[in-house]
């Protein structure tokens, strides 16, 4: 006899609102059904009403964690508008700030997903390494989060001592290497509870659509970082990590591997940084009729944007944003199916859901 058990929209699992249906039988589940849309904010049409400028600051809360990744997305979406090209210099500035979003978000999941785990101590380890990515951040753009750095042409503020901040990104590294892989990678405990749960196949992740960690988990190599490289990740060496299990512990391993390459990314930005401009300086800007979208690979996955514009206006005639989660949360289902109820918690946060995002 099946019966239906509801995980949300507030559990102390979920870091945000949103609701699983889950069919089970005994202690398995059988199916699923996702509710969203608990936390409808509706920025999409509050951009509407800002100019240019404003409308970068509304963007840019869209995700605490991956600020930067929205407004880079939404610029180069309005530069193309704009026939506004930014130097090389912001081009590298914008990769470093990239991959410390990357290195924060990865860091941030490890500890919830410990957390979850019942790993009390990885879950301290993963929040103490936190600040310290954050402390990076901060001394690039002055904030924490929401760091304002991204404008239509460029950044807003410049690298003083890039070589400087390479010795913090290589303790980065050591501590990484030293503490949350070797734990993640070799702990009975991460392996006990991620190996073989889970498990979207890769013909499923195809299916489904999936992006970001979740999509390489299961064997689909897609990162826009190579096949259609934005800022400067063209002149960057990094591989592009790639499981085949499709279970939690695979999504684990990819996000490990993925700080690593951030940080050989980061010095390579770091050291190779050019000089010159950070941005088209005061020049006025010209908006064309049309629409322009733009691609760029968040923590999460491929977030877009398309922004329409009327010659003459002020103001944005559409913003539209796809974020990764929006395509990521509905394998969940697939994921849960024949899994132990008492699992269901950590495969949804395998995802990393974010539905301050998907809930615009």
């Amino acid at each position: 006899m099946s019966y239906q058990i509801p995980m949300g929209p507030y559990h102390p699992a979920l870091e945000e609102p949103y609701k699983l249906d889950m069919e089970c039988v005994g202690e398995t589940v059988k199916d699923a059904k996702l509710h969203i849309g608990f936390n409808f904010r509706g920025i999409e049409h509050l951009a509407e009403t800002r100019n240019y400028i404003q409308v970068i600051a509304l963007m840019e809360r869209v995700c605490g964690i991956c600020s930067f990744i929205h407004t880079l997305t939404l610029c180069q979406a309005m530069e193309q508008l704009t026939g506004v090209t930014p130097p090389p210099r912001a081009q590298y500035i914008r990769v470093v700030m990239g991959e410390l979003e990357r290195l924060h978000s990865h860091v941030l999941w490890a500890g919830i997903a410990s957390k979850l785990m019942g790993f009390k101590t990885m879950f301290m380890a993963s929040f103490a390494l936190r600040e310290k990515v954050m402390d990076v951040l901060q001394a690039i753009s002055g904030n924490r989060v929401n760091y304002s750095m991204n404008c239509i042409g460029g950044v807003n503020r410049d690298v003083e001592s890039p070589l400087a901040l390479v010795e913090m990104v290589n303790d980065l590294e050591r501590e990484m290497v030293r503490t949350i892989i070797p734990i993640f990678t070799t702990s009975s405990t991460a392996r006990s509870r991620c190996a073989g749960i889970g498990v979207l196949t890769h013909e499923k992740a195809i299916s489904c659509g999936v992006v970001g960690p979740v999509a390489r988990a299961s064997g689909v190599t897609q990162d826009l970082r190579k096949q259609a490289p934005y800022a400067a990740y063209g002149e960057m060496d990094f591989d592009v990590p790639v499981e085949q299990a499709g279970d939690v512990r695979a999504r684990l391993f990819v996000r490990a591997l993925e700080i690593m390459e951030s940080c050989r990314i980061l010095r390579q930005a770091l050291t190779g940084m050019p000089h010159g401009e950070i941005n088209h300086g005061d020049a006025k800007l010209v908006f064309r009729t049309g629409t322009a979208t733009s691609r760029v690979e968040a923590p999460r996955g491929e977030v877009m944007y398309s922004v329409s514009w009327k010659e003459g206006s002020r103001n944005p005639s559409r913003v539209h944003v796809r974020t990764p989660t929006f395509v990521n949360m509905p394998s969940v289902r697939w994921m849960v199916q024949g899994a132990r109820l008492a699992d269901t918690p950590l495969i949804q946060a395998s995802v990393d859901p974010c539905y301050s995002c998907t809930d615009r």
